[in-house]
């Protein structure tokens, strides 16, 4: 006699196993952590973060501090020159040397180059000189801190051994014919004119405007080549 009992059906079992299987995932996909937003504090070096208007602009990068710009000198190099060359490497562009008999005609030069858009600097011992100081020492240094040096030659100046001195002085700070010592020849025959200058050629100041823009055009010219 066969058994009553029988197996089920292979599509016949219970589903419920499976029912609770999918309820477990579903409740551990809920369960998962949700991604938590990123702090400023915790945000990577190298992402640029906002700033706010009321705080300081970063430093993080060099090239993003602006340099101090260097102060540039105005002058007759258009004021593109630095201070440790060209023109403005010496004190003065020029130095006026003169006998005290000229001292009218040489502030009356030293007016005449330091007008006018150029500017020039000049050096006039009796105004400029450190007061308490050698007077060779003085001289010396004008000369040394001069781009160029303007001999006044009169008939005083040949009489004066100091003017013959500071003659000799300023052709030892340049003795080439370089433009940097321009003779101003004033009240003299050509046959007075220095024997040690004779390789140089001189400012007539019986022309236009007592020869001084020509002296002026000179010194400026040199400055010129210094770029």
């Amino acid at each position: 006699m066969a058994s009553s009992t029988s197996s089920p059906a292979p599509g016949s079992r219970s589903k419920k196993p499976l029912g609770k299987m999918a309820d477990w995932f579903r409740q551990a996909l809920s369960r998962k952590p949700t991604k938590k937003p990123v702090s400023p504090e915790s945000a990577p070096s190298d992402v640029s973060q906002p700033s706010s208007p009321d705080s300081p602009p970063s430093l993080g990068r060099s090239s993003e501090v602006s340099p101090i710009p260097t102060p540039s000198h105005g002058g007759a190099d258009g004021g593109g020159g630095s201070s440790s060359s060209g023109r403005w490497s010496k004190d003065y562009d020029v130095c006026v040397c003169h006998s005290e008999e000229d001292l009218v005609a040489a502030q009356e030069l030293v007016s005449y180059l330091e007008g006018g858009a150029a500017s020039l600097r000049c050096f006039l011992q009796l105004r400029d000189a450190t007061p308490g100081g050698a007077i060779v020492s003085e001289l010396c240094h004008a000369l040394s801190s001069s781009h160029c040096r303007v001999l006044l030659i009169t008939p005083g100046f040949l009489r004066d051994p100091w003017c013959r001195y500071q003659m000799l002085q300023a052709l030892s700070e340049a003795p080439g014919a370089e433009g940097r010592t321009i003779p101003l020849m004033s009240g003299l025959s050509r046959a007075a004119y220095p024997a040690e200058l004779r390789y140089m050629y001189f400012v007539d100041g019986r022309g236009p405007e007592r020869g001084f823009r020509q002296v002026k055009e000179a010194v400026m010219r040199y400055l010129q080549t210094l770029g």
